[in-house]
């Protein structure tokens, strides 16, 4: 059982990729109830961390309900890679060049098929929506002592984006058309706090994503303060049990990992997690726990102030509505 907690605090939610009964199910779970305007809560806020869109059928209601309590003070929240794809997508670069920032390939469209559906009939509503994704902050640190980030809390390229931000850590325009170049420094430094930072497997090894395509670098473990494997970094597991190898393969010198152990605590989103929802280091945790699969799960974490996060502090609604 989960410890209900009424002190003032933040619940912090994951991943929801258009799956709405979940979304309002897990508001309901923790105590969150509709005034007319928006979900609220009469104690706690929600801190939501981004990819709301793409894969679940209920793109236009998890909208909806996000832009709801935000607009009315009852949650605040972040950008997801796949808000920031939307964006690029949708942007066309120069106007009136046929161009986009993101192209328009098969595999860009059928990722964004979903939202495609919900919104290309709705050209006002769409809009509304990508002038809202461009008010999400890249990443969030509260004065309570809680650090937010879609992906990875990398401080070098905060620092380095810090002058290319609009108000409150946010994309402008042209930020956006900078991060959109691949080879840019901004491209690199919004994809490491987005996607997260990747490392090239060794030789000729790669491996099949969830989604079908071959990939031949890996997503890491970024906040693990040593590592010596490739093994030991390596997102996901999988990775590891179908190339086994990888458990002798020496990491290069030089790796960019590790969030100190005095550091406030940082919750992030991004890796389809699976599994029991737990921090993966006292002060860190994964809030993504692969909603939009048959087994997985919406995940918030209940934060009240708490230095070291806590296993109880996990709540969470299975899927229920199946995998997309």
């Amino acid at each position: 059982m989960n410890r209900y907690d009424e002190t003032m605090g933040y619940d912090v939610i994951g991943d929801i990729h258009g799956h709405d009964e979940e979304l309002l199910a897990l508001l309901k779970r923790l105590g969150y109830y509709h005034n007319g305007v928006s979900y609220s809560h009469d104690r706690r806020k929600v801190l939501f961390l981004g990819d709301f869109v793409d894969r679940g059928l209920g793109q236009r209601r998890v909208l909806q309900t996000v832009m709801a309590m935000c607009n009315s003070g009852a949650a605040r929240a972040i950008m997801g890679n796949h808000e920031f794809n939307a964006l690029a997508y949708h942007t066309e670069h120069p106007p009136g060049s046929g161009k986009w920032l993101r192209p328009r390939t098969d595999k860009n469209t059928k990722q964004h098929f979903a939202f495609l559906r919900e919104y290309l009939d709705s050209p006002e509503e769409l809009q509304c929506v990508l002038d809202w994704f461009m008010t999400l902050p890249l990443w969030l640190e509260l004065p309570e002592g809680l650090r937010l980030v879609h992906a990875c809390w990398h401080e070098p390229s905060m620092a380095r984006l810090q002058s290319s931000l609009g108000s409150g850590n946010t994309l402008t325009p042209e930020l956006l058309i900078q991060a959109s170049e691949n080879g840019s420094q901004a491209y690199e430094d919004v994809e490491i706090l987005l996607k997260g930072p990747e490392l090239k497997l060794p030789g000729n090894v790669l491996f099949t994503d969830k989604d079908g395509f071959e990939r031949h670098k890996i997503r890491i473990k970024w906040w693990l303060n040593q590592a010596a494997t490739y093994a030991d970094l390596a997102l996901p597991p999988y990775v590891v049990e179908r190339n086994p190898g990888l458990q002798g393969e020496t990491l290069p010198e030089g790796i960019d990992i590790g969030y100190g152990q005095d550091e406030v605590p940082v919750l992030f989103g991004h890796y389809w997690f699976e599994g029991i929802a737990s921090p993966v280091e006292t002060n860190v945790a994964c809030l993504d726990y692969s909603v939009p699969r048959a087994t997985g799960k919406l995940v918030a974490y209940r934060w009240s102030g708490e230095k070291e996060l806590l296993e109880e502090n996990f709540w969470s609604v299975g899927n229920m509505t199946g995998p997309y």
